[in-house]
This record gives structure tokens, C-alpha cells and sequence, in this order.
């Protein structure tokens, strides 16, 4: 018998592990699992606290550490006085709910990315495969262009429901999920993406106000500026539900790597697993998007980071993706809104050129392998 590699196995790869061995060997993974877990979580709470006081404002961190402190109602915890109400406002008000929505989507565009890379056997899979990305910019300058809704419906309900409608085009033109051939997936996906596309560059064309594209334009290339508390409560609501569901699935996604006919055999429900997570990642991609508008490249980029320090399983990878993808959002933000001071640049231009090159070397670092 020969294994994976095409190679016959000897002797030692024949016998089965004792009991302590495998007791020993899972342990020592578990371990290392754990490990890793909770250094990426306590990287992104430091994160999150000193990009709080990155900014044009020269604020401290004690500042920073007391106006949260006083806000969770451990005031009498805080290391110094009380900040003014104006330093108040500034951090609870403007750049805590940035920050924290930059980890909320990072943390969704990461996992969503690694479960369609999984799903559909493409490495080049992500988050806006699907044709979210480009619904949603129809659905929102639908409604800042055209004026759908009569100013009832803002823009990112606008962008949530674009979104959720170019996915739905896409489900049913794969059969409901059906389908049994993972190209088909991507190519249907590119075909809704370029219609809703080719939509939005219509409407902007014909609309002839250049305010309104320019605002527009600067929503598509994404941007975190506008993050409020309520916007941060439903997309994290959202994201974090559907990050959660699709952990529960990390055996199929495991299994999926090995293609969709080795699934079915090892006894998983191919068609409603692959249309479960289907949704749970539309659903996540459209709240990101409809948040923050089209932040590209972390989908694609981060799991393949992540793979390389745990490996392939799922049940490691999806948490681990999104913890990284989080702390990676938190700080290209806080470079968007710093580096060009007083100008702010829209994050989704910053994470695509960096991210470009830095996938250019795990590509080549993984051809080495």
C-alpha cells in the first residue's frame, strides 16, 4: 500500500502508535494549540489598546486605559485622573469603535477567505468570490446615487442587501449548491461579480455628479472612518455568530481539502455542508462589507500566513486565521489614518500594496517547501 506522497510506507509507518504515544502526540498538539491561541489573543488586546491611541491627537495610554476603564465601570481601577471630556470623546466616541471594528472584520474577511479557500480547493479563494463585494457597491450607490429608498434606507443597508442579492444569483445559478464541480463555484461567482460590476460603473457614469462619486469611490476602496458603536454592534453580532458556526465545521472543511467525493465517503453531507457555510460567509462578507465597504487582499492573504505557523487543520486554523486577520486590520488602519496625516488613505489601498507583496513571498516560500 502506498501512501499520500506516492511512496511505500516502511516499517515504522506501517505499525500503529500505542496508546501512549497517541496520548503523548495529542497532547503535545494540544498544547501547542492552546499555545498559539492564546499568544495571538493577547497580541490582538494589546493591539487594541495601543492603536487606541494612535492618531493626529497626541493622547497617553494611560488616557487610553482609563476612559475604558471608566466606561466598563472600573473607574477606580484607572492608573490616573479622569480625561477630559473632550479626550473622553475622542477615544470612546472615534477610535475605540475603529479599532474594534477593524478587528471584527478582520477577523470575518479572514475566515471567511479560509473557508472558501477550503471549500471550493482554490488557494486564490476569498471573501468576495461570490460576487458580495460588487453587489454590495450596487446596492449602495442604488441608494447614494439614485436615491433608492427616498432617504429611508442608508448605505450600508443599501450595501447589505446588494450584497445578499448577487449571492442569492449566485446560489441559484450553482443548482442550490448542487453543483458538483468546485470550478463552476468560482466561475459563476466571477460572472455575478462582473454584472453588478459593470451596474455600478454604469449608474456612476450617467449620474454626472462628481461629489457624489468621489464619496463614492472612497467607500469602494474602503474605509473605516465612519465606524459608531451601532455599526460595530451589528457587524460584530453578524461576524462573530458566523465565525462560530463555521468552527463547528472545520471536520468537513478538513475534509473538503481532499475534494468533494472524499467528503461524501468519509460520511459528510457534501451539498449541505458546502451550501451552509456558503451562506454563513455571504452573510459575513455583506456586514463587513456594508460596514467598511471592500477591503480586499486579508482574505486572500492571511490564511496562507496562518497555514504555514498551524498547519492545515481547521479546528486550529479558522480561530487562528482570525485572530491574525484582526490584529493585521488593527494596525494598516492605524497606518491609513497616520502616515499620510492630515490626509486620510481609504485602509483597503494600504492592505493591497502591502499585502501583494507579502503574498508574493509565502507564495515562494511555499514553492520551496
Amino acid at each position: 500500500m502506498t501512501n499520500l506522497m506516492g511512496t511505500r510506507p516502511g516499517p515504522a509507518e506501517t505499525a500503529p502508535p500505542t496508546d501512549a504515544e497517541t496520548s503523548r502526540g495529542g497532547g503535545v498538539r494540544s498544547g501547542r494549540s492552546l499555545l498559539l491561541i492564546g499568544g495571538f489573543s493577547v497580541v490582538l488586546c494589546v493591539s487594541v489598546v495601543a492603536a487606541a491611541f494612535v492618531g493626529t491627537a497626541s493622547i497617553g495610554a494611560a488616557d487610553v486605559v482609563g476612559v475604558i476603564l471608566h466606561h466598563v465601570g472600573l473607574g477606580t481601577l484607572a492608573p490616573g485622573p479622569p480625561a477630559s471630556p473632550l479626550v473622553d470623546a475622542l477615544i470612546w466616541e472615534s477610535r475605540l469603535p475603529r479599532v474594534l471594528l477593524a478587528a471584527v472584520i478582520g477577523l470575518g474577511l479572514s475566515i471567511c477567505g479560509a473557508v472558501l479557500q477550503s471549500i471550493t480547493r482554490n488557494p486564490l479563494a476569498e471573501p468576495y468570490l461570490l460576487g458580495v463585494s460588487s453587489g454590495a457597491s450596487t446596492g449602495a450607490v442604488s441608494v447614494t446615487i439614485l436615491g433608492l429608498g427616498s432617504g429611508a434606507v442608508t448605505l450600508s443597508t443599501g450595501a447589505f442587501a446588494g450584497a445578499l442579492t448577487a449571492f442569492a444569483i449566485v446560489l441559484v445559478l450553482i443548482g442550490g449548491g448542487r453543483v458538483s464541480n468546485p470550478s463552476r463555484v468560482v466561475l459563476t461567482g466571477v460572472l455575478v461579480s462582473q454584472f453588478f460590476s459593470a451596474a455600478t460603473s454604469l449608474v456612476l457614469m450617467l449620474d454626472g455628479d462628481a461629489d457624489a462619486t468621489r464619496a463614492f469611490t472612497y467607500w469602494l476602496l474602503g474605509s473605516l472612518g465612519g465606524a459608531r458603536w451601532q455599526s460595530l454592534s451589528v457587524a460584530a453580532a453578524v461576524i462573530v455568530a458566523g465565525a462560530l458556526c463555521c468552527l463547528l465545521y472545520s471536520a468537513a472543511l478538513d475534509a473538503f481539502v481532499f475534494g468533494w467525493d472524499t467528503a461524501a465517503s468519509l460520511g459528510i453531507d457534501v451539498t449541505r455542508a458546502r451550501v451552509v457555510l456558503m451562506i454563513i460567509t455571504a452573510l459575513m462578507t455583506a456586514a463587513a462589507v456594508a460596514a467598511s465597504g471592500a477591503i480586499g487582499f486579508i482574505g486572500l492573504l492571511v490564511p496562507h500566513v496562518v497555514r504555514l505557523i498551524a498547519g492545515g487543520s481547521h479546528r486550529l486554523l479558522l480561530p487562528l486565521t482570525g485572530l491574525g486577520g484582526a490584529i493585521f486590520l488593527i494596525w494598516i488602519d492605524a497606518f491609513a489614518r497616520t502616515a499620510f496625516s492630515p490626509r486620510e488613505v481609504p485602509v483597503g489601498v494600504i492592505t493591497a500594496l502591502i499585502g501583494a507583496p507579502v503574498f508574493a513571498l509565502v507564495l515562494r516560500k511555499a514553492a520551496r517547501q
